[in-house]
């Protein structure tokens, strides 16, 4: 991640096909997560690249709650967390719901169409208003309808536009970008 991350700086965005372990912190793993590299990817870009990086947000839509790099960020007022999950699945970490700046809820009842509208009206109004200098999307495909375990009914076609939607925000404000598969 932190190298897709340096390629991103470089060329405006990367993708990482691994990656996007976001229950585990930087204290601990969590889940199937063994390692914070959504923490440590940004807290590296802001050690190493500070003079460029110093607002970063965390764009995480896989189905469930990223709580390790939530716990990271709480009370960090240069990290913006936007996270659109399955608020009735794992994790249900109440401590790191403190640290989600925008806290988009989302159900097994919410078609490709409204979850797409969704993202339209709260994602690029958020980026413009935090003004960030970089974003790590965490794209998770566990909203898959018929995944057990997110319990969410995307199609393909509605992720494809999804991650689409989150490359154009991104690139048509010049922000750079990578995304990672989640773990």
């Amino acid at each position: 991640t932190i190298d897709a991350s340096i390629l991103a700086l470089q060329r405006g965005w990367a993708i990482n096909i691994g990656g996007g372990y976001h229950h585990a912190s930087c204290e601990s793993g969590g889940g199937f997560c063994v390692y914070a590299d959504i923490g440590l990817c940004i807290k590296h870009l802001r050690k190493y690249h500070g003079d460029r990086i110093k607002k970063a947000v965390i764009v995480d839509l896989d189905a469930h709650q990223g709580n390790g790099h939530e716990r990271d960020f709480l009370n960090d007022p240069n990290t913006l967390i936007i996270d659109a999950y399955n608020h009735w699945i794992y994790p249900g970490d109440e401590k790191a719901k403190k640290a989600i700046g925008v806290d988009i809820l989302v159900s097994n009842q919410d078609r490709d169409e409204d979850y797409i509208n969704t993202l339209q009206r709260v994602i690029p109004k958020a980026l413009d208003s935090f003004k960030p200098d970089f974003i790590l999307y965490n794209a998770g495909t566990d909203c898959l309808e018929g995944d057990s375990l997110g319990r969410l009914s995307l199609t393909e076609s509605g992720i494809i536009k999804r991650d689409e939607l989150m490359f154009k925000w991104a690139l048509d404000r010049k922000i750079p970008i990578v995304m990672v598969l989640s773990g």
